[in-house]
């Protein structure tokens, strides 16, 4: 083949090469949005470096006091004829001097410390809560959007079968010209819920994105689950339990209140005496009986006007404050679990009647009827009625759908845990 040929030939390979996206689409289940949502999200790594900061000030808490030496030299003879003998005579004193605490200070500032790491771990894990709440929004949003994007499209797709017939039916004579023209407005409807379904579709992408960090064009990011009903299995008190068991929050408190009482332990170890022992060695070559000495020294502070009194206060009230809050939080994860109970069993008890009951009538009067206006037996209007009636029980149906799994969601961020997958 010819040199100019073969470039003819390879060129709309290099083009498609050139133009094709950078991402092949990608579908994701709610699992991998949830593990790309744990490696992705900022907020969710920032919190997770205070947490290693937290545990960076335990290896502070746990070290002891550092010992001091001290070094002092004294007595030059500056005014001798020789410089030597100056320094010969000086006398040179080297003293090593420790801090003894006392009653478990040390011990008392790594387990605050160790329960301040604990109350971060917690808080983390409840901001992922409440996070992992919004990320399943905006997933639930995405698959409403798709389930209404299919429903708008089977409308259409059904009504312009319905159009074909009547269309044969006017140039058979059987319907007017007026009738036909009615029956092609109503085509408008079912076209703008097309339109706005495929916007809402790629806005609710968007949002999920946005709360993944990921920067992958709209077009080649789809995500699959199960947009359907699940029955609420666990009971009112199975739930409350779950949630008292589950919720972080509970667990800050509770750990807040264990901190508190060991902070006011460290209080009360701080208003102690910490004695200071040291070890002197001098020497003094001067002094004819022996120019080599050794000494000890003991420093002990008297606590006579600040015995820590503010702390000590100031930390027993905190115990008071702490379960109080305890307390308040106990009291609103039961609210919590109730309301999101009684939500979701009130949008289950009507999407249970229109799943059982309404989509079968529906669908039922719109064949009745569009049969029978196919032959003559139904007016235009009743025909038109039948479609808006079926159109409008089948978005409502998904969009209970919808709530309800949105109120499921509620549920589960109310428990602490997916009670309900």
């Amino acid at each position: 083949m010819p040199r100019h040929f073969r470039r003819a030939f390879m060129i709309p390979f290099l083009v498609a090469s050139l133009t094709s996206p950078a991402w092949a689409q990608t579908v994701f289940t709610w699992d991998e949005v949830k593990d790309l949502f744990h490696k992705n999200n900022p907020t969710l790594l920032a919190g997770q470096l205070n947490i290693q900061e937290f545990q960076a000030n335990e290896v502070t808490a746990a070290l002891r006091p550092n010992p001091i030496l001290t070094t002092s030299n004294d007595q030059f003879l500056l005014f001798s004829p020789s410089k030597l003998s100056a320094f010969n005579n000086a006398q040179w004193t080297q003293t090593i001097q420790q801090l003894l605490e006392r009653r478990n200070k040390r011990g008392l500032r790594y387990e605050s410390a160790r329960m301040a790491t604990t109350i971060a771990t917690t808080d983390q894990a409840d901001l992922e809560r409440n996070l992992v709440f919004g990320l399943r929004d905006a997933f639930i949003r995405v698959l409403q959007a798709k389930s209404l994007l299919e429903l708008a499209t089977d409308n259409i797709n059904y009504y312009d079968k319905v159009l074909a017939v009547n269309r044969e039916r006017f140039k058979a004579g059987d319907i007017a010209r007026v009738d036909l023209t009615r029956l092609e407005l109503q085509r408008a409807q079912f076209e703008s819920d097309l339109e706005n379904a495929r916007v809402s579709l790629r806005k609710a992408k968007i949002a999920l994105l946005s709360m993944l960090n990921d920067h992958r064009p709209i077009d080649d990011f789809d995500v699959k689950g199960d947009f359907s009903y699940r029955d609420l299995r666990p009971s009112l008190e199975e739930a409350r339990n779950s949630a008292l068991d589950a919720r972080p929050d509970l667990k800050s408190a509770v750990s807040a209140v264990n901190k508190a009482r060991v902070d006011n332990k460290l209080a009360w170890a701080n208003g102690s005496t910490d004695p200071v022992v040291g070890l002197e060695y001098q020497r003094t070559p001067s002094d004819p009986t022996g120019n080599n000495t050794m000494g000890f020294n003991v420093s002990i502070p008297l606590r006579i006007y600040d015995r820590n009194q503010g702390q000590k206060s100031r930390t027993a009230i905190e115990i008071n404050r702490t379960e109080r809050v305890r307390d308040a939080v106990l009291i609103g994860i039961y609210r919590d679990v109730d309301s999101a109970y009684a939500t979701a069993r009130s949008v289950r008890t009507l999407l249970l009647s229109y799943r059982d009951q309404y989509l079968a009538k529906a669908a039922e009067a719109r064949d009745t009827v569009s049969f029978a206006y196919s032959k003559g037996g139904a007016s235009l209007l009743d025909f038109l009625d039948a479609q808006k009636a079926y159109r409008d029980t089948e978005l409502n149906y998904r969009n209970l759908i919808a709530s309800y799994l949105a109120a499921v969601n509620q549920l589960n961020l109310a428990v602490g845990r997916e009670v309900i997958q």
